[in-house]
C-alpha cells in the first residue's frame, strides 16, 4: 500500500466474465448466475409449461424457479451457484421456454 492511500483502503473486488446465450455476463467475485443476470437487467430466463416467464424467486435454492444449464448440465438453480470464469450459461430448454420470450415480454 502506498502511503497515499488510506490504511482501510479497500481493494476493488475482482470481476468474473461468463457468457449467457453467447452474450457476456460479468458480475463480482463470488456473486451468484442468478445474481449476475439480474445485475445484467434480466428478470426472467425461463418459462413455465403454460409460458410463464420465471427467473429468481426465493434466492435460497427451494423453488426452481431459476433453472438454467450450466456448462451443458441442464436443472441447474442459478441462485446456489456462483459465477466463474468462462462460465457458458443457457436457458433451460423447455417447452415453450424463454428462448421465444423478449426481454420485454421477460420484464412484465
Amino acid at each position: 500500500m502506498s502511503s497515499s492511500e488510506p490504511r482501510d483502503a479497500v481493494p476493488a473486488p475482482s470481476r468474473v466474465r461468463a457468457a449467457f446465450e453467447g452474450e457476456p455476463l460479468e458480475a463480482e467475485a463470488g456473486a451468484s448466475v442468478a445474481a449476475a443476470l439480474i445485475g445484467e437487467g434480466r428478470q426472467a430466463w425461463r418459462t413455465t409449461r403454460e409460458g410463464r416467464p420465471r427467473g429468481l424467486f426465493c434466492g435460497i435454492g427451494v423453488c426452481y424457479d431459476c433453472l438454467v444449464e450450466i456448462d451443458g448440465e441442464s436443472g441447474q438453480r442459478a441462485c446456489m451457484i456462483p459465477l466463474r470464469d468462462g462460465m457458458e450459461v443457457r436457458r433451460t430448454g423447455v417447452p415453450g421456454d424463454a428462448r421465444t420470450i423478449d426481454d420485454e415480454e421477460a420484464s412484465r
